[in-house]
């Protein structure tokens, strides 16, 4: 990024918003300690909601849904079927195991967007794809007992919901531009329908309200969900995608690091070789997205 007048401002947030979400993971295992986890998500879900309602209403933004059939569609993806699956993750996997899983987001995305979109895949993203997809297996590791095998399929789903959502979205975007504020506080609205169904549904037991619940439940609605997104919406508006998502690959690190630290997590050494095959895989796969961002650029200004 060309370093210009206050640039410092969009690197600070991407940094605040690696730790917000890195930490986020640990503070969410943790309050899966009070509150079961369909009830957990449709109160993070909430606060969220709420807290975005209040952001919009400060800035004077319109409310306005637009293509409400795809908002929805972006709804249960992106926001319901990855929170429901992503703490179920949490309850039987650790935290930081469960995050790298989640950030393979980005492969799937690509691996989607071929067969959705008829995008191809070239040569240095089919190889971060491979890499990905190895450290997955190695991670997951079927043949062996070292892991909790639902957990980290329940981790996958979550990344899947997110890049089926990552796509909708972008094809939404292709044809209607819009707000991402705007888009970000309907997704939320709308999914707290579902998630608030599934939580009435299901025989779980009850959430125990106590400060230390209540405060858990605060910050993590607050900063990590509605704070989250604004920060990544500020973010995007200040520097190539490229870059922010090469630094926000930070995220699972201090999951990683958190919650060994906080929790005592440990892993394997063949997880661990996974991890770095799937870390290897995405940031390969950013700077090839940085390559193609380089190229457009030369041939617009030739």
């Amino acid at each position: 990024m060309v370093a210009t007048p206050g640039s410092w401002k969009p690197l600070a947030a991407l940094a605040l918003l690696s730790f917000i979400w890195g930490v986020t993971w640990v503070l969410s295992k943790q309050a899966l300690a009070y509150a079961p986890p369909f009830a957990f998500a449709a109160q993070r879900c909430i606060g969220g909601a709420l807290a975005l309602l209040l952001v919009m209403k400060a800035s004077g933004r319109s409310l306005v849904l637009h293509q409400p059939r795809q908002v929805l569609a972006i709804s249960l993806t992106q926001v319901a079927g990855f929170m429901i699956f992503q703490t179920t993750a949490l309850v039987v996997a650790g935290p930081g195991k469960t995050s790298v899983l989640i950030f393979t987001m980005p492969i799937w995305t690509l691996l989607l967007g071929r067969a959705v979109l008829g995008e191809r895949i070239r040569g240095v993203q089919g190889i971060a794809a491979a890499a990905t997809l190895g450290g997955l297996l190695l991670i997951i590791a079927p043949w062996s007992r070292h892991g909790h095998l639902v957990g980290d399929l329940l981790g996958v789903a979550a990344a899947l919901c997110w890049a089926i959502g990552t796509i909708l979205v972008k094809r939404l975007r292709a044809r209607h531009p819009a707000d991402l504020l705007v888009l970000t506080t309907w997704q939320m609205l709308i999914a707290c329908v579902p998630l608030g169904l599934l939580a009435l549904a299901v025989a779980e037991p009850a959430t125990h309200w106590n400060p230390t619940y209540v405060v858990l439940l605060t910050v993590i609605s607050t900063a990590s969900t509605a704070g989250g997104w604004w920060l990544w919406i500020y973010v995007l508006d200040r520097v190539p995608a490229w870059e922010a998502s090469l630094s926000v690959l930070g995220t699972p690190v201090i999951a990683i690091v958190t919650s060994t630290l906080v929790l005592g997590e440990r892993f394997h050494p063949v997880e661990v070789l996974g991890m770095l095959l799937i870390g290897a895989g995405l940031v390969c796969m950013t700077l090839a997205s940085r390559q193609a961002a380089q190229r457009a650029s030369a041939s617009a200004a030739a």
